[in-house]
């Protein structure tokens, strides 16, 4: 019998293998399909290229040698979206906020990093985009489905213990705000994240993200490793919005308006990134809600800066308020595959040298205030795979949150 059961799990050892190789195999040749295009199929890609890549001002590189475009702030690619394209944006604009929270960040928070050779980032007037190549377009084809977009309640989790999630491959080790009936609108949410480099293979993806959400809409930002949608491994930020039929990555389709010339929304961290055991590497993000129009601000660094905002007239359910946070890791994995590692690729243990953490989480509420959050319910999808706890740790005179999160997948050995 112990013979059985081990040829049994050398067996499934070895289908593993195979279909991971295949995974890989049928990654790398769609980026190599483009010598196998059919001629109307590649005028398509021109075709979307040319709407995508906007006449640059001027090109730049970074520190790592990726060329950006400076385009026109006028003629980036957001203002091709039917509902924008008699706006009276500009590059000078700024949100209307109440005071946020500073959450006591500590002194592990970093600078938002500098990417740029040392020629500088874009002229005052444009903005940094990544232009986009053939391969890009040919290997995006093969993003996953969306994450279920499945709205529920705190208040029934915490009550009846359960909630409705569709995985579709999606894993996640999250944090939800406690069921708080005097705050069930929220106008933001804002953490301080550590980053960090998980290994991925194939169409799989990991990350961290904090995700707002109100019925089928869903604003998105975070870190992530996506080999599918960036063609490398490294770590980079990522911003996604999912409203009605429409999902987006960064500037992949008209929505998102850019208003920084140093930011741009696929900006590698590639030596600003957290070693298990070594000072934590981390960067602050924040979505909040223009309290005067209504605008969706995307805010980075420990300064907020202003990178760029979604209309609310683009939006449905989020024309308002949010009715969802998320906090914490995300990984994918298609069908069949096993799941990739999450975070520092380690169980947490409630230290921050050693665990990925989002930290200091707070949220807005309706009338803009920002609010610490000291309670919630968190949740896990697999618990052989990943982790996640929730700690207030005393740094110094002060308490600071953490939700650690993360876990080494489940790997094909």
């Amino acid at each position: 019998m112990g013979l059985f059961y081990s040829e049994l799990r050398m067996n499934k050892k070895i289908v593993r293998q195979i279909l991971l190789v295949l995974c890989l195999f049928l990654s790398y040749n769609g980026v190599q399909g483009r010598k196998k295009l059919s001629k109307s199929e590649d005028m398509e890609l021109e075709k979307q290229l040319k709407l995508l890549n906007k006449p640059p001002i001027k090109t730049v590189k970074t520190k790592f040698g990726e060329s950006y475009d400076c385009v026109d702030f006028y003629k980036q690619h957001a203002f091709d979206h039917p509902l924008l394209k008699n706006h009276n944006f500009h590059p000078q604009m700024k949100p209307t906020f109440a005071e946020i929270k500073q959450n006591s960040y500590g002194s592990t928070t970093n600078k938002l990093p500098t990417i740029w050779s040392k020629d500088g980032g874009c002229p005052s007037g444009t903005v940094p985009i990544k232009r986009i190549t053939k391969d890009d377009l040919i290997r995006q084809r093969n993003m996953p489905p969306a994450e279920p977009a499945n709205e529920f309640s705190n208040n029934d989790i915490e009550q009846k213990g359960s909630y409705s999630y569709q995985f579709n491959g999606y894993k996640r080790a999250i944090a939800i705000p406690q069921y708080d009936p005097n705050v069930t609108k929220f106008s933001g949410a804002g953490m301080a994240t550590s980053l960090y480099n998980p290994h991925v293979e194939g169409q799989q993806h990991s990350g961290c993200r904090i995700k707002i959400q109100h019925g089928s809409d869903i604003l998105q930002v975070g870190w992530r490793v996506d080999p599918t949608l960036y063609g490398d491994n490294n770590t980079r930020l990522y911003l996604h919005y999912q409203t009605g039929k429409t999902r987006c990555f960064n500037t992949l389709c008209p929505g998102f308006v850019s208003v920084h010339t140093d930011i741009p929304l696929d900006m590698s961290f590639e030596d600003n990134l957290s070693q298990r055991g070594g000072s934590p590497k981390e960067i602050n993000l924040y979505i909040y809600r223009d309290t005067g129009n209504g605008n969706w601000w995307l805010l980075l660094g420990p300064d907020y800066t202003q990178v760029g905002f979604w209309p609310h007239n683009i939006l449905n359910e989020l024309k308002g308020f949010a009715t969802n946070v998320e906090w914490g890791g995300v990984t994918y994995n298609p069908p069949g595959l096993p799941e990739p590692p999450m975070g520092s690729s380690f169980f947490p243990i409630g230290n921050s040298s050693l665990d990925a953490y989002c930290r200091s989480i707070t949220v807005a509420n309706e009338v803009g205030d920002s609010v610490g959050i000291y309670n919630v319910v968190v949740l896990t999808e697999n618990k052989f795979a990943y982790d996640i706890q929730f700690k207030g740790l005393t740094e110094g005179s002060n308490t600071i949150t953490y939700v650690f999160y993360g876990g080494p997948g489940i790997s094909n050995s």
